[in-house]
């Protein structure tokens, strides 16, 4: 960290502080006063200062052999965190997957018979979906849809689908219930579903599950084509594999953010 900032606007006291905190490491998790002096280079009246400023904050306690931090540090972290929503989280994955492909990618949640999109990354094609966060589509028509019913048991299926969709679209093809019956238990049995111009024609799309934490499914990911433009085999054989680290990144991420220590503070009336 520069001791001296470039521009008029830079507060060294700040800096210092900074210093002092990310002085301690796992190996020194205990330190004096001259021991934070000499790793930051600080004169010792400055440290001094510091720690005890920081002491008042709750950041850092007095103990045996010197100076500690305490759980409170967590919260210059976590606020970092809790600042960004969950599919702020998942948005550069997305990024990076829609480089790799060079296809459109989504993530949608179940909302009744519909899914719902809650991120996107879109690249120009010949013929693409108007989609943008917040747009619905018949689930069962959907691959997104699709990884998310199987996720449900048959009694929660009958109930999902008894309720009317809001989308407003009518699907190119409806599967009859056995056929969707059918599609599901291969979903369950592969980790991904596929649709081919199911929704609309010239559409087709691959995608796969998000878990929690608890391997609960809380979303769908896919890779979105035109028919025209990638075939079914490149579809599977070149986008599905990343497609699937994507979805094994992104799941990991979340199951991290449920780690996040949720701070609660009281105040004294």
């Amino acid at each position: 960290m520069p001791r001296e900032g470039v521009g008029p606007d830079f507060i060294e006291a700040l800096a210092r502080g900074l210093e002092v905190v990310t002085a301690f490491q796992p190996h020194r998790p205990v330190m004096s006063l001259t021991q934070v002096a000499t790793a930051t280079g600080l004169a010792r009246p400055t440290t001094r200062r510091i720690l005890l400023t920081l002491q008042e904050l709750g950041y850092v306690r007095s103990c045996e052999g010197g100076f500690a931090l305490t759980p409170r540090v967590l919260d210059l972290g976590v606020a970092y965190v809790r600042s960004m929503g969950l599919w702020d989280v998942a948005r550069p994955h997305l990024e990076r997957l829609v480089a790799r492909t060079g296809e459109s990618c989504s993530i949608a949640q179940l909302d009744g018979s519909d899914i719902v999109y809650v991120a996107r990354v879109a690249v120009p094609k010949i013929v693409g979906l108007a989609v943008q966060i917040g747009t619905r589509f018949p689930a069962q028509a959907t691959s997104l849809g699709k990884v998310c019913l199987a996720a449900l048991s048959p009694e929660e299926v009958d109930r999902v689908l008894a309720e009317p969709s809001r989308s407003g679209i009518e699907p190119r093809r409806r599967l009859s219930r056995e056929e969707l019956d059918a599609e599901l238990r291969e979903v369950r049995a592969r980790g991904w579903a596929l649709t081919d111009e199911q929704l609309a024609p010239g559409i087709r799309s691959v995608a796969t599950s998000l878990r929690d934490g608890s391997g609960r499914v809380i979303a769908g990911i896919n890779v979105n084509s035109h028919a025209a433009e990638t075939s079914l085999q490149r579809l599977l054989e070149e986008h599905l594999p990343p497609l699937l680290q994507t979805a094994g990144e992104i799941s990991a991420d979340f199951a991290r953010l449920e780690t996040v220590p949720q701070v609660t503070r009281t105040t004294a009336s």
